[in-house]
């Protein structure tokens, strides 16, 4: 089988643009429907190496995409543990090369059944602020990772369970070397938040006081085991038991203790959703639906298109492409949001005509876009809600990988 490597590749305009949790279109040119069979090899493209190598050794022994990208992410759980890992959720989206056919698995952390619209008020009635709140328990979801391991394997994976985890097993008890990107994280996280106060990650990640550094050789045997029993029991080990148990009581600590039980987690189920489409050129762009934001790539692609008419030359058109995700962003900042909670105007922001409309509310770079009213420019459209604005500065993170399998079937999963 041949592989093609990269950390940084493109592929399928999936893996280049911000990494946020929606990143997910596929392009497939209008062709009619295929009867031969996939002859270029299989494809990984994820942000450490290690994720690679899992990836690839899962390929080679024929297993499918999904079976590559869960050996990846696990891995990632291991050597990025600042971007995914399994206390965290994603979306996975699967192309079936033979049927031509998506799949959205939307496996995201979901809010604990008694949290409420004012869990981060202090009770001095003021707001907890971004450096409080986020490392608290307060704002801990279920985990949805493992339960989108299961969903998708289930469906497409080819090899055993077990041995997806063998390598990222293998990695925790033998150890690995500490990537740049993570000891520079670290040196941040010394400043505020858990990791330095909690005494079992500040054991980890912080020996004798100071941060790990670039290069310094990390084992995590509480991993490894950790690991070992998902891959015997299956994901109920997760989801029920001793690892459960655990969660909930790290979540309930001081200070700031969450809600979070252990019928939220046991009742964790994920869900399958829509897949939305767009056209580019000749291109049919194929993404995730809301709560994923992968929509603003097909605005992305669409505001781009106008913007780029009148531009010459390759400067111009990095420029128009760059103001087209900005508008973009501004957009999916204010109106995306869970489906099952708000209504999204999904349609209207992917109108065509809306999109010609916005591609002239273009921003200075140094000011900052606020976001665009289909309605103004859509006689049938709906009221579109008022939603308050999105003051959130998001730190750098999550992760991305695309692979695609040697049968021609491809995984988007951030």
């Amino acid at each position: 089988m041949k592989f093609l490597q990269t950390k940084s590749l493109l592929f399928l305009l999936s893996t280049y643009l911000f990494s946020s949790c929606h990143l997910f279109p596929v392009l497939v040119k209008d062709r009619p429907k295929r009867n031969s069979s996939w002859k270029h090899g299989a494809m990984v493209s994820a942000a450490n190496p290690h994720a690679v190598d899992a990836a690839i050794t899962l390929l080679e022994k024929g297993g499918s995409a999904v079976d590559a990208a869960i050996g990846a992410h696990v891995v990632l759980g291991l050597v990025e543990p600042q971007s995914s890992g399994l206390g965290g959720g994603g979306f996975l989206l699967y192309y079936d090369y033979g049927e031509e056919n998506l799949t959205f698995v939307d496996g995201r952390e979901t809010a604990p059944g008694k949290a409420t619209f004012d869990m981060f008020m202090k009770d001095d009635g003021t707001v907890m602020d971004f450096l409080e709140a986020w490392p608290s328990g307060k704002a801990v979801g279920t985990p949805g990772i493992v339960a989108l391991y299961s969903t998708a394997h289930a469906a497409y994976g080819v090899l055993p369970w077990s041995e997806l985890f063998d390598h990222g097993i293998s990695l925790a008890e033998n150890g690995f070397v500490v990537s740049p990107r993570l000891a520079d994280f670290l040196v941040v996280a010394q400043k505020g938040g858990r990791l330095a106060i909690n005494a079992k990650t500040k054991k980890y990640f912080f020996p004798g006081g100071e941060p790990l550094k670039e290069g310094d050789k990390l084992m995590n045997t509480e991993y490894a085991n950790t690991l070992k029993r998902i891959a015997k029991e299956g994901a109920s080990a997760f989801y029920s038991g001793p690892i459960a148990e655990a969660i909930v009581a790290a979540v309930q600590e001081d200070p700031y203790p969450g809600s979070l039980t252990l019928s939220d987690i046991s009742n964790y189920k994920t869900v399958i959703r829509p897949v939305i489409c767009g056209r580019f050129k000749d291109m049919n762009i194929c993404t995730t639906s809301p709560p994923s934001s992968g929509g603003a790539q097909i605005m992305i692609t669409g505001l781009y298109d106008y913007l780029v008419k009148t531009k010459p030359n390759q400067a111009d058109k990095v420029a128009a492409f760059v103001d087209a995700q900005r508008l973009a962003y501004a957009d999916r900042d204010h109106y995306f949001g869970d489906p099952d909670e708000v209504d999204i105007p999904l349609d209207a922001l992917l109108n065509p005509t809306y999109l010609k409309h916005r591609a002239n509310e273009r921003f200075n770079p140094s000011e900052k876009p606020t976001p665009g009213n289909p309605a103004l420019v859509i006689d049938t459209l709906a009221v579109i809600p008022k939603w308050g604005r999105d003051n959130t500065l998001e730190a750098a993170g999550t992760t991305h990988l695309s692979i695609v399998d040697g049968n021609g079937n491809a995984v988007a999963m951030t």
